[in-house]
């Protein structure tokens, strides 16, 4: 398996709209998605786009107290970096190649914010960083 690029970092925020006002306000953002809900993960998120069309920042916000990121917000009540994402060409290939290592996978793959499969690693297996691997969007030649 080899590893692809870093798609994008995620940053858990108790508020999109605060968030989105901070990195076009004080950061110079200018290429924001407009926030979208994904209830089967419990968040609303949105991207940041960087200036070169690279890595994105995912602002992530809890849909509820039953969110993930809404347990990871009460430790850290300001927001902060959440997860870290990495591309892969594939993901079954990739699910087998980390659990053969021994490394932990929280859940089943699913689809992910960019509607693409992806699964996250415990962050205790990955140098205390929650990592997310997602599948690169299939490329079609007609």
């Amino acid at each position: 398996m080899k590893l692809g690029r870093l798609n994008h970092i995620g940053v858990a925020t108790p508020s999109i709209a605060q968030a989105i006002v901070h990195y076009r306000d004080v950061l110079g953002a200018s290429d924001i998605t407009a926030p979208f809900d994904l209830p089967e993960q419990g968040v609303k998120v949105c991207f940041v786009n960087t200036p070169d069309g690279g890595t994105q920042i995912e602002l992530i916000e809890p849909l509820s107290e039953s969110s993930p990121i809404h347990g990871f917000l009460e430790k850290n009540p300001l927001g902060g970096q959440h997860h870290v994402c990495f591309e892969v060409a594939d993901i079954t290939q990739a699910r087998v190649w980390f659990e053969a290592q021994g490394k932990r996978i929280l859940g089943p793959t699913r689809i992910g914010a960019h509607g693409t499969p992806i699964f996250f690693l415990h962050p205790k297996d990955m140098l205390g960083q929650l990592t997310e691997i997602m599948e690169t969007p299939k490329v079609t030649h007609d």
